[in-house]
């Protein structure tokens, strides 16, 4: 798999990492052994670049990954997250920040990680603060960067300011565009990298399309407004006319998704989401598909900017997210 670089001091990895969420059940129940042979399937596509976070499945993400990484010693690019407090609310402090990442490092069975983002910022509490607190981590070793999740361009900005940002991980698909009103183009003006998650629109871009009537009841897409109707049935026939045009070209959806996503510029590492084999297999060779000027047209005619029906998020969801257009 072709490489690209993690901020501009950063290490390079897979230009395609992988979202490990659902390796916690946050989309259903799975089994350690399920997890393992999906690990084990992304390190065969030549995937090193891992993304995780202390809530995913309070915790059972990390530990799932840290018996994995005990068993394989792969050469692997770990990136992990705190601030969201269980039971709800953010704590960007010191002290928290500080005992979310040891916990971290325990469950991973690792003495430092390459990124360790802010997964939600803590309005009340200015980033520069944030921001100093994550430089001690760096000079002490214990991580390698710093990123950002869910921020506005100015946000960026202002943390850069004080210290280099590494990445930068908003949610970013064909359905989900507003990273493109300026924070995307800032990254590149400061050599951050951006990385989409959700890059495969939470599986409606899938391989097979995500079906509502199928969500597990604790599935937290159930409350997200695009996945119910009326929205839901003009969504799905927005992507079935994408799909006949990836079918066309012998491209399947995921990858076709992904390829777009990593057309849009060399700073952008997408990290789809699985924890089956059989699905990253769909995507995995993404990076091999290069888009002409006529499949660009063909894509923006077929899933233009604002296509999607419905909000990204429910309305407490949203409040999760800075908002600045």
């Amino acid at each position: 798999m072709r490489k690209r670089r993690l901020g501009a001091g950063g290490p390079e990895v897979s230009a395609i990492g992988l979202g490990c969420m659902s390796f916690g059940g946050i989309f259903g129940p799975t089994t350690e052994a399920e997890s393992f042979a999906c690990l084990d399937a992304a390190l065969d596509h030549g995937i090193d670049f891992l993304d995780t976070a202390n809530i995913y499945g309070s915790g059972v993400s990390e530990t799932v990954m840290g018996r994995w990484l005990a068993s394989r010693k792969p050469q692997v690019v770990i990136a992990t997250k705190a601030s969201i407090v269980r039971g709800g609310g953010f704590d960007n402090s010191e002290a928290h920040l500080r005992a979310e990442l040891e916990g971290s490092l325990k469950r991973l069975g690792v003495d430092r990680v390459e990124l360790f983002y802010i997964h939600r910022r803590e309005q009340a509490r200015p980033i520069e603060e944030v921001v100093e607190t994550l430089k001690s981590l760096i000079k002490e070793g214990k991580i390698g960067g710093y990123g950002l999740s869910e921020i506005s361009p100015t946000t960026l900005r202002r943390a850069h300011a004080v210290h280099p940002c590494m990445a930068v991980q908003n949610e970013y698909s064909l359905w989900t565009r507003l990273p493109e009103l300026g924070l995307i183009r800032t990254c590149a003006e400061l050599s951050v990298a951006f990385v989409p998650f959700s890059p495969l629109a939470r599986g409606a871009l899938g391989t097979p399309m995500a079906d509502p009537a199928a969500f597990a009841k604790d599935d937290f897409r159930a409350t997200i407004p695009r996945f119910h109707d009326p929205n839901w049935s003009e969504n799905r026939k927005r992507i079935a006319a994408f799909s006949t045009f990836c079918a066309a070209r012998g491209w399947s959806v995921p990858a076709a998704a992904l390829a777009w996503i990593l057309d849009r510029g060399d700073h952008l590492i997408p990290i789809p989401g699985t924890r089956t084999a059989d699905h990253l297999a769909a995507w995995a060779g993404a990076d091999r598909i290069r888009l002409t000027e006529s499949d660009r047209i063909e894509i923006d005619r077929l899933l233009p900017v604002g296509w999607a029906h419905g909000d990204r998020y429910g309305d407490d969801q949203a409040a999760n997210v800075e908002r600045y257009c």
